[in-house]
């Protein structure tokens, strides 16, 4: 099926835009081994990549399909893995790698329920894995968290874009909800693999000077030089990449701080929240990596509670807690092992912290 059509919708599941916008955003290697909920990814691109000349390999193993992308990545290619949350416990290794090389990549967490094997319903408990390194070393991955079919194709091309940008591993963080609810979605971002000139890839030292690539520093003091450079990359990326979406948020008595999946419901609890002279805002952090602390912390100073939804036991609520440092009450809601958050039980919990606060918030 060819979905190449601008400004035309088509209906697709979560998972099948991630993977046609990887095509249209010009990558051209893809290495994935089977696990759901993102099966589909491999699926198109097993039907997609040999219409536009590229490579989509079913390969034996996580650990063979991240260091495969290691391999493409070097070589100057655009190349993305994809996988559910105990496959991407098997590809930290790799992804380590790749920042420590620091070799562009995209790597796509359809995350599932845990811990272990787990089960195939939606979570969000891969947030503590995916934004503080996950792997070995002080690195950080770029993280971004869609919360519809439509922002996944689109951050999937922003992915490719800030990779080959900061030369940096980027994470499309969504779940199982997402990756296989349809909605209509329009192919209408541009870009593509010419974007930057990679002129440190292995393609040939013919007629100029070879080029290395590598994360193995022996002599004493290069590593630490190598990771000061690293740390300075990573605050370029904390000042200017910072995306989050904010709904109501101006005159808020509470806010609630939600991303992907559960940001969707919080939305519907804005809309349906009959509680008489409670106002409630919305949060969505669009990056998790780096993380939108400064608005949060602003909000903090004029809100009287914020409010964190997860699908897990909690685990952005502590990056919440570091932005806010004190200057308002903190409260949590979460479900874990592939149990959804129902607008029901937010407005509940939304009621109760205003049960317990009423001095501070009537």
């Amino acid at each position: 099926m060819m979905l190449t059509d601008e400004n035309k919708k088509y209906l697709l599941t979560g998972n099948e835009a991630c993977a046609e916008a990887a095509i249209q955003a010009g990558c051209r290697f893809y290495y994935g081994y089977p696990i759901t909920p993102q099966n589909e990814i491999l699926t198109h691109m097993a039907i997609r990549m040999p219409q536009v000349g590229g490579t989509a390999i079913q390969v034996e193993s996580e650990l063979a399909a991240i260091n495969m992308v290691h391999g493409s990545a070097a070589a100057g290619a655009r190349a993305m893995t994809s996988s559910s949350s105990p496959g991407i416990s098997l590809k930290q290794e790799g992804i380590s790698y790749l920042a420590g090389s620091e070799l562009p990549s995209v790597i796509v967490n359809i995350q599932r329920g845990g811990p272990g094997l787990g089960d195939i319903s939606p979570s969000q408990a891969d947030y503590f894995q995916a934004v503080k390194g996950g792997g070995h070393g002080d690195y950080y991955t770029i993280v971004l968290a869609p919360g519809s079919v439509q922002e996944t194709a689109d951050l999937v091309y922003d992915a490719f874009d800030l990779a080959d940008r900061y030369r940096n591993p980027v994470m499309i963080l969504g779940d199982a909800q997402l990756g296989q609810m349809m909605e209509a979605v329009i192919f209408n971002k541009k870009c593509g693999p010419d974007s930057y000139k990679k002129e440190w890839a292995l393609t040939g030292a013919n007629g100029r000077k070879r080029n290395i690539i590598k994360s193995f520093y022996p002599v004493q003091g290069e590593l630490e030089e190598f990771n000061a450079k690293l740390q300075k990359k990573y605050n370029l990326i904390k000042s200017k990449e910072v995306r989050y979406e904010e709904i109501n948020t101006e005159d808020a008595d509470i806010v609630i701080v939600a991303y992907g999946t559960c940001a969707r419901i919080c939305k519907e609890v804005l809309m349906k929240n009959k509680t008489p002279n409670i106002k409630v805002g919305l949060l969505r952090p669009i990056t998790l990596w780096p993380y939108p602390s400064q608005i949060i912390q602003e909000i903090a100073g004029k809100v009287r509670a914020i409010l964190t939804v997860e699908m897990s036991a909690g685990q952005m609520v502590e990056d919440v807690r570091l932005s806010v440092l004190g200057r308002c009450p903190v409260h949590f809601y979460g479900r874990t092992g592939g149990g959804i958050p129902s607008p029901k039980d937010i407005i509940k919990k939304i009621t109760e912290i205003i049960s317990v606060n009423k001095k501070t918030i009537n």
